[in-house]
């Protein structure tokens, strides 16, 4: 791959879109990883001129019970091999809830569907034949699951058919880890891609 192919954005949103499975983690370590199914499904449009993907996972045993919808907006940030990816939520998820296995229900969404989540941004470089994200030292993410507020800490690193999470949720009073990559990051392999859905302009 060639260095000005690699430092795009583009390349960026192409490792993310697609199905992920961490099933050989879920198998080694079962006491620690549940067996994961994640979706980035790109959307059909841009969001002010930038490419998104909708996200969602589900437990490998309840396939048809998908959770955690969001939006993830990579911008650039003006800077040589920096971007940002933002996160945005949705007022009513319930209404694209399996759109990353069905990707039609994405076709009536519309930014009104989506609010942002201002502390939920990451900071993605590229090192070492991958991209990684990590927040700011400072930042606080917050949202709204099952009518109360959560926090959780993101992050993720992604390279040419795999991804790693980094997300894990936090007590927001005690910084207690609860949920997530607790003990390490989430380790994915790509299933199907899903890079030739990414809009053309």
């Amino acid at each position: 791959m060639a260095q000005t192919d690699f430092l795009s954005v583009l390349t960026l949103a192409q490792w993310l879109a697609g199905m992920f499975e961490n099933q050989a983690q879920s198998h080694e370590q079962p006491a620690w990883f549940v067996n994961l199914r994640l979706w980035h499904r790109p959307l059909p449009f841009r969001i002010h001129g930038n490419l998104a993907l909708f996200a969602e996972q589900a437990n490998a045993l309840y396939i048809d019970r998908p959770y955690r919808q969001r939006v993830i907006v990579l911008q650039e940030t003006g800077q040589l091999q920096q971007f940002q990816a933002q996160y945005l939520a949705f007022k009513q998820p319930d209404r694209f809830r399996g759109a990353g296995a069905n990707v039609d229900r994405l076709t009536t969404l519309t930014l009104d569907d989506l609010e942002l989540l201002p502390g939920c941004v990451l900071t993605v470089t590229q090192q070492n034949g991958s991209f990684q994200a990590q927040p700011e030292p400072d930042a606080r993410c917050y949202f709204q699951y099952d009518g109360q507020r959560r926090q959780v800490v993101l992050g993720f690193e992604v390279g040419e058919g795999w991804f790693r999470s980094f997300d894990r949720g936090v007590d927001p009073d005690t910084g207690q880890s609860l949920w997530g990559a607790i003990i390490g990051a989430y380790v994915f392999n790509k299933c199907q891609d899903f890079a030739a859905e990414l809009p053309q302009s």
